[in-house]
């Protein structure tokens, strides 16, 4: 019969699917579990059928120990590009999910800066200290700090230009 279909006659083919049909389903089913998927690798090993039966040699078997290893071939075959699918997208999104730096690095860093800067501005002169927080922390000009010192604007520069000084070098910052 399948030699029939091998040469396109449509009728042998409705009776080679008639008969392979439930067994291509149980054995598709039993590899796949899912029975929409099921339904739609049987059509397509059913099709396959059409277009390879010139490929069919009767001396390795029967037709339907043919049809049947076909069947199970492409069941696994989707089930191992469904399991591929699925690692791909795990590693998408464990890569979506990986930040481009170190987080914790960063935070540990910007935490030992944090506190060298502190021990540093404790070295400085109550004035210096209190002109560098006000012009860099809270972003006052040097007239505006000097309004609040009560200092003349000229003693403030003074101030602040030794401060930075004087962090620069508890920092150890290269001019």
């Amino acid at each position: 019969m399948v030699g029939r279909v091998a040469l396109g006659d449509e009728e042998a083919f409705a009776a080679v699917y008639d008969r392979v049909v439930s067994p291509v389903l149980g054995v598709v089913r039993s590899v796949l579990r899912d029975r929409a998927q099921s339904e739609e690798v049987a059509q397509e090993v059913l099709v396959e059928v059409w277009r390879t039966s010139p490929a069919y040699r009767p001396d390795r078997g029967t037709a339907i120990n043919w049809i049947l290893t076909l069947a199970h071939r492409r069941a696994v075959d989707r089930v191992r590009s469904v399991q591929a699918a699925a690692a791909r997208d795990h590693k998408a999104a464990a890569l979506a999910r990986t930040p481009e730096y170190d987080e914790v690095v960063e935070q540990v860093e910007a935490r030992i800066e944090r506190e060298q800067v502190r021990r540093c501005l404790r070295t400085l002169t109550e004035i210096q200290h209190q002109a560098v927080t006000l012009a860099y922390y809270r972003g006052l000009t040097y007239r505006q700090v000097a309004e609040a010192l009560t200092l003349p604007l000229g003693t403030v520069k003074t101030r602040l230009r030794d401060g930075l000084i004087r962090l620069r070098d508890c920092l150890g910052v290269t001019a």
